[in-house]
């Protein structure tokens, strides 16, 4: 599967999932801009990219402010004439019963997952529209799919993903772009720090593979789905999970 010449953004990219898919469309040929709320790192996985013979630019911001994901995203479009993939992968995971989840701690979780999607989806549109071609991948989380205890703003956040995913689908297939959405299972990133070891347990009980997944067996889905390959795929759900979903 082969991206060259592609112009792609992932937000959230400065580690972890988002890391390893800049890396991998990188890889495969595309120019990326990575997209971090901390600018240096941001600038360390372009460095990562560049040392590897690829095309790469930070693109900083914090996605859940409308005016900065405009900016950067404009920047990068007139620098490369356009854009052809969106990754929104930016988000963050935090655990806490409902009745002590705070108004502030709700509104930040759907600000950055839901919002951030949004403002970034709308900021690469004329670009997408006007080429009549486009491929978007929604970063969700089994957690979307199935709820998690003690992660209900999360969950919400990431369920409200899928079905922004359904519908912009729909609504953009006749533009020539294309909508899917990755939901991962437990995956090893720096969120992982964060999990209370009894629930990645529970997690792992579940999962025939008996393993967590690594950002490395994510990357190559969201390849695939920006790809050639699948260009008769929109709208869809994929979960690599190492089967927690069938267990």
């Amino acid at each position: 599967m082969k991206l060259d010449g592609k112009r792609a953004v992932v937000t959230g990219a400065g580690s972890g999932i988002g890391r390893a898919i800049a890396l991998e469309l990188a890889s495969a040929g595309a120019r990326v801009a990575v997209n971090d709320i901390n600018e240096s790192s941001a600038k360390t996985v372009c460095a990562e990219i560049e040392k590897a013979g690829g095309t790469a630019m930070p693109a900083p911001a914090d996605v859940s402010s409308f005016g900065q994901v405009r900016q950067q995203i404009d920047r990068v479009a007139e620098a490369w004439k356009g854009l052809d993939i969106l990754v929104t992968n930016a988000g963050y995971g935090q655990y806490s019963p409902i009745d002590e989840v705070t108004e502030e701690q709700w509104d930040r979780m759907l600000s950055v997952h839901v919002k951030g999607a949004f403002n970034c989806i709308k900021c690469v549109l004329p670009f997408m529209k006007s080429q009549k071609y486009g491929r978007i991948v929604i970063m969700s989380s089994v957690s979307g799919m199935t709820g998690t205890p003690n992660h209900a703003h999360y969950s919400a956040a990431k369920g409200a993903l899928i079905g922004m995913t359904r519908a912009l689908a729909k609504e953009l297939a006749s533009f020539g772009i294309n909508v899917n959405t990755i939901a991962p299972g437990l995956v090893d990133t720096p969120f992982l720090n964060a999990t209370p070891p009894a629930l990645i347990q529970v997690y792992l009980d579940r999962t025939p593979l008996k393993r967590a997944g690594k950002p490395e067996d994510i990357a190559p889905v969201c390849k695939f789905l920006v790809s050639t390959d699948a260009d008769f795929i929109l709208g869809q759900v994929i979960s690599p999970n190492g089967g927690f979903l069938i267990s």
